[in-house]
């Protein structure tokens, strides 16, 4: 089995760079450079410096100037840092050009968060994602892994020198990830066939998202009184969890808490983990939860919103939930997140404070989608009597001369099939339109 080699010894002293080329961007520059501190400090590593590079274009060898680069590497060693970590991408050449001149391992964001999300995993499915990801990033970047890439050999029917090590290497790995390829399709499968069976029944689904560390773990714990991990760290659970509660009506709802979101999340991670963003995307409604006592909480929001977008989730079915409103002083910040987001909610999960509207508003939301009908069906079609009780909930049946007479509830998305046998008296019962003869 192949296998990416584990570095040596754990870094124990570690020094972040951050470059950016617009002036402007400097301050937004230096909140990701502390974002990025977050992260490794996430991992158990040390930093002993940040550093701040501002550079007129990018350099194909060390994405910033020589003379800046040589600087670094002479502080690195003042502080005798042994691993340099930077907020921009990184090149696998430009990776191996800077370790050859800081004589350090030398990463960058996305391994921190591939890293983060390694030791995150805890299910099969969250296992598949994450290795299917970091094979993804470190395939062009095996020669600085292996001591041994450049020996050849041959064999029998082997034409001159054989195949190197390398290309040994390369080929195995791809073999792996078509392997994981496969294996998600096959979890992709399982999760559409488990969400078909979850439509099959009257209870709507909402799906938890937004920015990591935003409490979106601890409100399903709050709400539902499920056991899920519940840290102070980005990325502290990975695994999707769906648990069940029952509103103050009396109508039951799904509560799924997905991963978070952060700032420049490595693509290859976006694309491994549709299977379980996509329970955000085919969700009934989203319940986007924020930080209000973060001063970037508006641009996180953003950030959320874009990935939701290219997820194709229906963003117009969303409650906004600011959390953390115990630590939020200042009451001008108050004052203005409820101006910009009128229809929000305001929460803290650890007072309990605002946890009651938080709950009547979910219930609102649920009674959007669920409706409750009077049909008069034909006594020939039992089909859609089965139907009934399948996907909805019967209350009241009559079997008269000509027609079963029945009061049920169910999902606004089965309405459709039952729209033709709507009963008169139906109309002020589901609020549709009157259907015309």
């Amino acid at each position: 089995m192949f296998e990416i080699k584990a570095r040596e010894k754990m870094v124990e002293r570690a020094v972040l760079v951050g470059a950016y080329i617009d002036p402007a961007e400097k301050a937004s520059a230096q909140e990701l450079l502390e974002e990025l501190e977050e992260l490794v400090r996430t991992l158990g590593i040390p930093v002993v410096d940040r550093i701040l590079v501002h550079h007129r274009e990018a350099q194909a060898r060390l994405l910033i100037g020589s003379g800046k680069a040589e600087e670094i590497c002479e502080q690195l060693r003042e502080l005798e840092g042994d691993c340099l970590i930077f907020d921009n991408e990184l090149t696998p050449a430009q990776q191996r050009n800077w370790e050859e001149l800081s004589k350090v391992t030398v990463v960058d964001r996305q391994e921190v968060i591939l890293d983060i999300f390694g030791k995150r995993a805890q299910t099969r499915e969250a296992r598949l994602q994450v290795d299917l990801a970091r094979m993804t990033y470190s395939l062009p970047r095996l020669t600085r892994a292996w001591s041994h890439l450049g020996k050849q050999g041959g064999g029998i029917g082997a034409k001159g020198e054989g195949e190197s090590q390398l290309e040994q290497d390369k080929r195995n790995i791809r073999a792996q990830m078509d392997r994981l390829k496969r294996e998600l399709v096959a979890v992709r499968r399982a999760r559409a066939t488990q969400r078909k069976d979850r439509k099959r029944t009257p209870v709507p689904n909402a799906a938890i998202v937004g920015y990591t560390n935003a409490g979106k773990s601890s409100l399903l714990r709050r709400l539902t009184g499920a056991d899920v991990l519940v840290e102070n760290k980005l990325f502290a659970t990975l695994d999707t969890t769906t648990r069940k509660i029952a509103l103050p009506n009396k109508q039951p709802l799904l509560l799924t808490d997905t991963v978070g979101f952060v700032r420049k999340l490595p693509h290859q991670l976006v694309e491994s983990f549709n299977a379980t963003l996509e329970e955000a995307a085919l969700s009934d409604f989203l319940i986007h939860v924020l930080d209000a006592s973060h001063p970037k909480v508006v641009e996180f929001y953003n950030t959320t919103m874009q990935v939701l977008g290219d997820l194709g989730a229906d963003t117009g079915q969303m409650l906004i939930v600011f959390n953390k409103m115990d630590k939020v002083d200042d009451p001008a910040t108050r004052i203005v997140l409820r101006r910009h987001f009128p229809k929000a909610v305001f929460i803290s999960i650890h007072t309990g404070e605002g946890l009651e509207e938080l709950i009547q508003r979910i219930s609102e939301f649920v009674e959007t989608n669920i409706v409750t009908v009077r049909l008069h069906l034909p006594l020939e079609r039992t089909d859609l009597l089965a139907r009934l009780h399948r996907e909805g909930t019967v209350s009241a049946i009559d079997y008269e001369e000509a027609a079963i007479c029945v009061e049920a509830t169910l999902p606004a998305r089965s309405l459709d099939a039952f729209g033709p046998f709507l009963a008169p008296s139906a109309l002020a019962l589901s609020g549709e339109a009157p259907t015309p003869p």
